[in-house]
């Protein structure tokens, strides 16, 4: 039995013009709209053009299918998560401890902000979890925790390094995601992102302790 083939998630063709641009942010804005209204399920490119207002026709010129429309959201929003971090901790005119808590609060807050249209997405995730251009940004944001553990712990071993900058790239989303399915206060925000904050640092701590 032949396996299945994954979706074609790459846009046809990238906007030259005033008016392509027009028309791809229409069909985004309208994406989001139909996703935030019907799901991930009932979510299909005739709805997204029926409320940009373009035709069928005009739509699949940019986005092969629905999967397309949804990475590139995706897409949209991992970027916008991994500019906000990097330019956290590509400060380095603050001490790595002070962007660390910065960070965290930064991410939390972020994570709860658009709470909404993440959770949207991860229904739609089974449509481009495995392709080659998920990992590829999913290894941009790793890189960007790795390169800022390497600058708080330069005598560590690259092992330690590494196993570090995982850990908190992945316990941020797990208690974000987690924390930001349900609306939260302002102090609870703040509460949990000092929480975790402080567990991040006295983490690094202790490994910079034990490589000294």
């Amino acid at each position: 039995m032949a396996a299945s083939r994954s979706p074609q998630i790459r846009a046809r063709k990238r906007p030259q013009q005033h008016r392509s641009n027009e028309l791809v942010e229409a069909v985004l804005e309208a994406a989001v709209q139909v996703l935030m209204a019907e799901g991930a399920r009932r979510f299909t490119t005739a709805r997204v053009a029926e409320r940009a207002g373009v035709s069928v026709g005009s739509l699949y010129q940019y986005f092969p299918n629905k999967a397309a429309i949804l990475f590139r959201l995706q897409v949209d929003e991992w970027r916008r998560t991994t500019a906000l971090l990097s330019g956290i901790l590509e400060q380095r005119d603050l001490p790595p401890m002070v962007r660390l808590r910065r960070l965290v609060h930064a991410f939390v807050r972020s994570e709860c902000e658009e709470a909404a249209i993440r959770l949207a997405l991860a229904d739609a995730a089974p449509l481009y979890r495995d392709a080659p251009e998920s990992a590829a940004l999913k290894e941009e944001a790793g890189r960007v925790y790795r390169e800022f553990v390497e600058e708080a712990l330069p005598d560590a071993p690259e092992e330690v390094r590494h196993r570090a900058g995982d850990l908190i790239k992945m316990t941020l989303g797990q208690v974000g995601a987690s924390f930001s399915a349900t609306p939260q206060t302002e102090a609870t925000i703040v509460a949990w992102s000092d929480a975790m904050a402080d567990m991040f640092v006295a983490y690094l701590g202790a490994l910079r302790g034990e490589t000294r």
